[in-house]
């Protein structure tokens, strides 16, 4: 079978960037790494990780271009990640980040499977849609908003050293 994905690059334009490839299911993720650079102009020599994602685009567990971890922590690699294990109806978004320096970003997701035409060679790029900007788009990291905590709430007179115990005396 052959799996159809649009990649979208995550940029917070007007412009959208995506591509639509091919791929056959038997392929490895590291395949469709190489497609993804490819079609997006990119050398590909930058290192490079899918993240499993939810309905949400939340990011899971990650694989990884190379084994970066020096054997302490089992790393899942693409290219021992066949693209029928990992996606498929049920799991159909992937999260792309190419070149950690940069932090180009990609909403990857499988869009339909079909059968395998005869004739066309796999990969394939049936799409094209938007120029790639000449930089990565800025990424706004951002935590919970910690506006109604107070560190010092608690009701504790800090000048009433001698009525304190200790764990309120330790420092």
């Amino acid at each position: 079978m052959i799996y159809r994905f649009r990649i979208i690059l995550d940029n917070d334009t007007e412009d959208d960037v995506f591509r639509d490839l091919e791929i056959r299911e038997t392929d490895t993720l590291e395949d469709l790494h190489n497609s993804i650079t490819q079609s997006f102009g990119f050398d590909g020599n930058e290192m490079a990780s899918f993240y499993v994602s939810d309905d949400e685009w939340n990011q899971g567990e990650e694989i990884s271009l190379f084994d970066m971890s020096d054997g302490l922590t089992p790393v899942k690699l693409m290219s021992k990640t066949i693209l029928k294990d990992t996606v498929h109806e049920a799991q159909t978004k992937l999260i792309y980040v190419y070149d950690f320096l940069s932090m180009w970003t990609f909403y990857v997701e499988l869009a339909e499977i079909v059968e395998e035409s005869e004739g066309t060679d796999y990969p394939n790029l049936m799409f094209v849609h938007g120029q790639i900007p000449d930089k990565a788009p800025e990424k706004s990291f951002e935590a919970e908003s910690f506006d109604d905590y107070n560190e010092f709430e608690d009701d504790l007179d800090v000048d009433d050293y001698d009525n304190l115990d200790f764990d309120e005396n330790w420092n």
